[in-house]
């Protein structure tokens, strides 16, 4: 990805911030007088700061990332800075926001990352896909693209076929397949093979589903990469997935290895939401500097997502200025409706 002049990544929230220079407020300061110079906002106590209704400026937490306009990115680039999805179901209520990090904003690079939900109106599952496109494939943005399209797809008409279970070797094989089609219309070459559209196209891949029950809504989901997922649960996160830097996870090691490589080992994830949690599936723009969820950026998070804010403030909320923390971030959060009484009782 491309590197902001200062930007040294930080693993985890609890790194040492960097100084920089804010041209936001934070979003809990009041805005400044005309006549009255900017001062330096910082937010490094450990405080949920609110986000303004009627200002649209990006929410700061910590260092904010110095002010610039993002560069269009190159010609041929298929996604938009920014997109947002919002809707409900009688089981679920859905939030999806993927958002161009402000590295690639500076370089004038496409975002890499998509995500895509879809709700199966026979079962009444949510179908999830996340996918972050590799920076060193130059087509990566498509294949993220590609990737998420075909898995949903794919899903859903598993199952549709078959009641609930869901063949996910097959699931990958065909996102595989399409980005390979892809490769070689992209490439006008009819022989590529898998090296050749890894070298084009490499991306990561989250996919799965939430489908309501008796007792409230179990998930199931399949990684490939180092996207990750987590339950919200009374203001604390946890890992349902592999996460990131950790090798002795049980789920999937494929840290390293993106798809079209197949992975070696494919174990889904199954797991029930409790009631009042959340189910969000993110990139590591988002788990980055989500860490342990321990710090500010889970703090802020964890206060505004008890309930489902509007699709616009769900997008704007990921936008957030934190400075090192510039990589595309896409996030997909699933919050359990409340079951509605049986009429027979």
């Amino acid at each position: 990805m491309v590197r902001l002049p200062f930007s040294d990544k930080r693993r985890g929230e609890h790194a040492a911030p960097t100084a920089g220079r804010p041209a936001v407020r934070a979003a809990d300061s009041p805005p400044a007088q005309e006549s009255a110079p900017q001062e330096k906002t910082s937010l490094r106590q450990e405080t949920t700061p609110a986000v303004p209704p009627a200002d649209w400026a990006p929410l700061v937490i910590g260092d904010p990332i110095f002010d610039f306009e993002p560069k269009p990115p190159a010609p041929g680039a298929c996604l938009a800075d920014s997109v947002l999805d919002g809707w409900s179901t009688r089981h679920f209520t859905v939030r999806l926001a993927s958002v161009r990090g402000y590295g690639h904003r500076y370089g004038g690079v496409s975002r890499q990352d998509d995500a895509i939900a879809r709700h199966d109106r026979a079962s009444g599952a949510v179908v999830i896909a996340v996918a972050d496109g590799v920076s060193s494939a130059p087509q990566s943005h498509v294949g993220a693209a590609a990737a998420c399209q075909a898995a949903v797809r794919a899903v859903l008409e598993a199952l549709a076929a078959r009641h609930g279970h869901v063949d996910w070797s097959l699931v990958i094989e065909t996102v595989v397949e399409r980005l390979q089609r892809c490769a070689r219309k992209l490439l006008r070459d009819p022989g590529a093979d898998l090296r050749a559209t890894e070298e084009s196209l490499a991306t990561t891949l989250i996919v799965g589903y939430v489908l309501p029950d008796a007792s409230g809504a179990i998930a199931e989901f399949v990684q490939v990469g180092d996207s990750g997922g987590w339950l919200l649960h009374r203001g604390r996160f946890y890992p349902v997935l592999a996460e990131k830097n950790q090798a002795d996870q049980p789920i999937l090691s494929s840290a390293v290895s993106p798809l079209p490589r197949f992975p070696g080992r494919l174990a889904p994830a199954r797991f029930r939401l409790p009631p009042g949690s959340v189910l969000l599936i993110g990139t590591d723009g988002f788990g980055d500097p989500l860490g342990d969820g321990t710090g500010m950026v889970g703090q802020v998070f964890a206060r505004h997502l008890r309930t489902p804010p509007p699709a616009p403030a769900f997008a704007h909320l990921l936008d957030f200025s934190r400075e090192t923390f510039d990589d595309d971030r896409t996030l997909v959060a699933v919050w359990p409706q409340p079951p509605l009484p049986d009429p027979r009782r």
